[in-house]
């Protein structure tokens, strides 16, 4: 019986082709590889062995940065505690020292708590020159240079004129703004002093409605308000702590 003829001759030719074809470009690839290598291995070497040791400095830089932040913090709360024991003496030297450091926010926060002390022993010319300090040092933290500003200002309200209370405080006596109690009180009794009481009435109502500032101040403030000619009492509301108003009888109605 006569078998069928087979193509696997054309088959075995073309295998043979892709095989050879491959084992050209592996050979081709190679080649490319290795000149590269030659070309530009010792560079890419350089490169990754510079990047270790980059990161590696890094991360010592890192152990030392985190070893000197806790040394600031343990002075730092040294000068706190003595100060908070009264005992000065102790406290401005460590203050003194963290002042004159590279941190900024130890240098402001020391800053702060060295007004705060010569204030609390009546040094207001030594309490100012701290807070002033802070204030026109852009390098630190924002939030330290208001409170200051804050605090200074408190300081000279008596010894300064309303304008420049209402200069300085003004871009602070905002509604939203973290230092709008502070800056917004004396922001308007700074305009008493200058005769603008509807700006004054207004601001204090503003205040007065606030519920982020303590009761005590919104109190306070609803008082003024009224004073000066604004109804600071919302509708769902009244002043904390007053009685409740009786109702005064229409026009030509007699009491029965």
């Amino acid at each position: 019986m006569a078998l069928t003829p087979t193509k696997s001759g054309g088959n075995a030719s073309d295998k043979s082709d892709d095989v050879f074809m491959r084992e050209v470009d592996d050979a081709v690839r190679r080649s490319d590889m290795e000149a590269f290598g030659k070309r530009y291995g010792w560079w890419i070497l350089g490169l990754i062995v510079l990047g270790l040791a980059a990161f590696g400095a890094y991360i010592i830089w890192q152990n030392n940065q985190t070893a000197a932040d806790g040394k600031l913090a343990e002075q730092y709360i040294t000068a706190m505690d003595a100060a908070q024991a009264g005992d000065a003496k102790t406290a401005r030297p460590i203050l003194q020292k963290l002042a004159d450091g590279s941190n900024e926010g130890y240098r402001a926060a020391s800053l702060m708590m060295e007004g705060n002390l010569a204030s609390e022993r009546k040094d207001e010319k030594a309490a100012i020159a701290a807070y002033q300090t802070v204030i026109e040092d852009e390098s630190l933290p924002e939030p330290f240079r208001n409170l200051a500003l804050v605090r200074q200002t408190a300081l000279q309200f008596d010894s300064i004129s309303p304008d420049q209370v209402v200069a300085r405080l003004k871009p602070l006596a905002i509604e939203g703004n973290p230092w709008f109690g502070p800056a917004g009180e004396m922001t308007a009794m700074a305009y008493i002093k200058q005769g603008k009481t509807d700006l004054a009435g207004t601001l204090f109502a503003a205040l007065s409605k606030d519920k982020a500032l303590p009761e005590s101040t919104r109190r306070r403030t609803r008082q003024l308000a009224g004073v000066y000619g604004v109804d600071a009492v919302q509708d769902d509301e009244s002043p904390a702590g007053a009685a409740p108003q009786e109702t005064a009888p229409a026009k030509g109605e007699g009491a029965n």
